[in-house]
């Protein structure tokens, strides 16, 4: 487990929810790279779902870029057994947004290496929910 994994898991509680049914991430990467090759992506996502211990069902990457644009950014989603994972980039911000749940056995936040190793933030923000019937639990947040 990186020390990401263990400072975000090992936050203290904010609300009352006990029984969460999932982990959701709200990701934000600035300053970052490799926000226009959707297909390179795709593999990125495949390897982020592996590492969290989720199944794969289906991934959906769609670029921006036109017979006039150079790049262009990408959005996507790839849906999961355990919930999903989603993806917007706008390259010329240096900036992605991302939205990992999952529920059961998974771990989304075992997904963000992965992440991070391709799309090569500067600066990482993650908020931590935990979700469930009971309510929404803000577990953490991480600036790094």
């Amino acid at each position: 487990m990186n020390n990401l994994t263990q400072n975000v898991q090992g936050g203290t509680s904010m609300g009352t929810v006990v029984n969460a049914i999932g982990k959701h991430l709200i990701i934000e990467f600035n300053g970052a790279s490799n926000l226009t090759d959707h297909d390179v992506a795709e593999s990125v996502f495949e390897k982020a779902v592996e590492a969290a211990g989720a199944t794969l069902l289906n991934i959906n990457l769609h670029s921006f870029k036109t017979e006039e644009m150079q790049e262009a950014g990408f959005t996507g989603v790839a849906i999961l057994a355990e919930s999903h994972m989603s993806i917007h980039t706008w390259p010329e911000l240096g900036y992605a947004a991302l939205d990992v749940f999952m529920c059961g056995d998974a771990d989304p936040l075992l997904a963000l290496p992965a992440l991070e190793e391709h799309f090569k933030p500067e600066k990482t923000e993650v908020l931590l929910l935990a979700r469930s019937p009971e309510g929404l639990e803000i577990k953490k947040t991480l600036n790094h």
